[in-house]
């Protein structure tokens, strides 16, 4: 063992968590997997919007990974100073380097004490989980190079954005064709030759399940693989109240709308570890995915800025490969959840490199198409509500900055949520099968595979994949004025945020009309994600 000078690893503060509980110590024996977030090689190039341009995976990869000489004089430094620290994994492409061994060694490099806690998970039960507080130490020769260091804390980071609806106040409920045909997803197209990518942090599905639903809306069951990332794997039938609800409309939404495309859900640990791999792993898999659907989440207050920091860089590598990563924007309303007055924003949707999915109250009569009202999604205290609100973290892209977007709780231009927007009341909510039983669902959650199957079909239509989508969505707005292609939404709030004309921190800009975002991108009306090559 070799004491080395250290410093402070920024963005790696942990907040106390409120409530756990004490639940004995850690085994100091116990072998850890972290994860190790290095720096690029070169920073992204980027349009004059700030959006990344269009890479190919090559030369993303080689020109703006890591270098592997970081990797090589990572592996030297943890080996000098801890020889039982192993490197188990290099991926310089994803600027990713797995490590492992006894929890108190790498407490002790990372300057940390961790202990075991309990505290709630997403549906409320207690999790046991390993615990930190403050900032992380690095070895000095390591200052900018490493950039995170994830997995040490392995707290749930993350909630579902779904919610089961309770049958006595059900007023309308659909399919998700029947949803996409209300929103006009464009004719003559169901995403043949796609990918959409799922990220789930629990729960499975049955592929019996699958056959039963598909088959009782009259659709062939879509291909669908399961993926498991840091060890986990597709459980089903383990959480028919939680997880597996989320699980089971993801797939049954994306697949009911873009039956042609080919699903790859990936199953990660709910750890920001996990979720970082997870999205890590899907914005890189082969054949590149169109879409990356995304519906978990938690307050911008419950991450760590390194963690932030690697999640948003792992979609805007999306972005530079032509990937539209939509994510659920929160089921709490403006507070997201949190205690106390002041608004929230969820992440990863308050990524401005992320097509960030709010939620709407719809009623329809899908055998005529007539939608007779569609307001903002508020079911009251205790009932859900649309996220939407102002980033503290995130600033103001240019893509949004006409948009009308009001100063973020800390006073500063902060990006807006969500973008869009569409039918998550559960009490307007989806017909699915989750676990043999039929059920109603809703929440933004719905939002984000809905949003994922139109963009899909909307590359099919175009032979190419979209990227960053809502920079043609923005393209020409202004405060107050409602933009072409998209069905504005007035009425409603989710708290802090009222609805209106035009973009507003509840519907966004509103619901797409996909045959109209079809007809505008065919004849190049909207500016679209960057094509130019890198300047130089």
């Amino acid at each position: 063992m070799t004491v080395a000078p250290v410093v402070p690893l920024a963005g790696s503060e942990r907040r106390p968590l409120r409530d756990q509980q004490p639940a004995g110590p850690v085994d100091p024996a116990e072998v850890i997997e972290l994860t190790l977030i290095t720096r690029r090689a070169a920073s992204l190039p980027r349009d004059a919007a700030g959006v990344p341009i269009r890479q190919a995976r090559a030369d993303l990869e080689l020109r703006y990974g890591s270098d592997p000489a970081d990797h090589q004089l990572v592996a030297e430094v943890l080996a000098r100073l801890e020889p039982a620290i192993q490197v188990t994994g290099r991926d310089p492409a994803t600027r990713r380097l797995a490590i492992t061994g006894p929890g108190r060694e790498l407490a002790r490099v990372f300057g940390t004490v961790l202990t075991m806690v309990s505290s709630a998970g997403p549906d409320g039960a207690p999790v046991s989980h390993r615990y930190r507080t403050g900032a992380l130490q690095i070895p000095a020769e390591l200052d900018g190079v490493v950039v995170a260091v994830l997995g040490l804390d392995n707290r749930p980071q993350a909630w579902p954005h779904f919610r089961f609806a309770d049958p006595a106040a059900v007023q309308v409920t659909y399919t998700p064709p029947q949803v996409a045909s209300l929103y006009q997803f464009p004719a003559g197209t169901d995403g043949t030759g796609q990918t959409v990518a799922i990220i789930e942090l629990g729960g499975g599905f049955a592929t019996s399940d699958l056959n039963t639903y598909f088959g009782s809306v009259g659709i062939p069951t879509p291909s669908v693989t399961a993926v498991g990332v840091d060890g986990a794997s597709n459980v089903a039938g383990q959480a028919p109240q939680g997880a597996d609800g989320e699980v089971l409309l993801d797939i049954e939404v994306v697949g009911a709308v873009a039956p042609g495309a080919h699903q790859l859900v990936y199953f990660a640990p709910n750890t920001d570890q996990g979720f970082v791999d997870a999205v890590t792993t899907a914005v890189h898999a082969e054949p590149t995915p169109v879409a990356v659907s995304i519906s978990w989440g938690g307050p911008e207050s419950s991450w760590t800025a390194q963690a932030m920091s690697a999640l948003d860089e792992a979609i805007a590598d999306g972005v530079a490969l032509g990937v539209t990563v939509t994510v659920a924007a929160g089921d709490n309303g403006s507070s997201d959840g949190v205690s106390g007055n002041q608004p929230h924003a969820d992440f990863p949707a308050s990524s401005p490199h992320a097509l960030a999915c709010g939620g709407t109250s719809l009623h329809a009569d899908p055998s005529t198409g007539a939608i007779s009202s569609e307001t903002v999604w508020n079911d009251g205290a205790g009932g859900g509500a649309t996220g939407g609100g102002v980033s503290v973290t995130f600033p103001l892209p240019a893509w949004q900055a006409t948009a009308g977007v009001p100063a973020s709780p800390s006073g500063t231009a902060g990006r807006g949520v969500p973008d869009v927007a569409g039918n998550a009341d559960p009490s307007t909510g989806y017909r699915v099968l989750v676990d043999g039983q039929q059920t109603i669902i809703g929440g933004t959650s719905a939002v984000a595979p809905l949003s994922a199957a139109l963009t899909a079909r909307l590359a099919q239509a175009l032979a190419k994949p979209l990227g960053l989508l809502q920079q043609s969505l923005y393209a020409g707005i202004q405060p107050g004025r409602p933009v072409s292609d998209v069905r504005d939404i007035t009425v409603g709030s989710n708290g802090a945020y009222s609805a209106g004309p035009g973009w507003d921190a509840c519907s966004g800009l509103g619901v797409p009309i996909g045959s109209a975002v079809l007809e505008a991108l065919s004849a190049g009306g909207h500016a679209s994600v960057s094509d130019a090559a890198p300047a130089g």
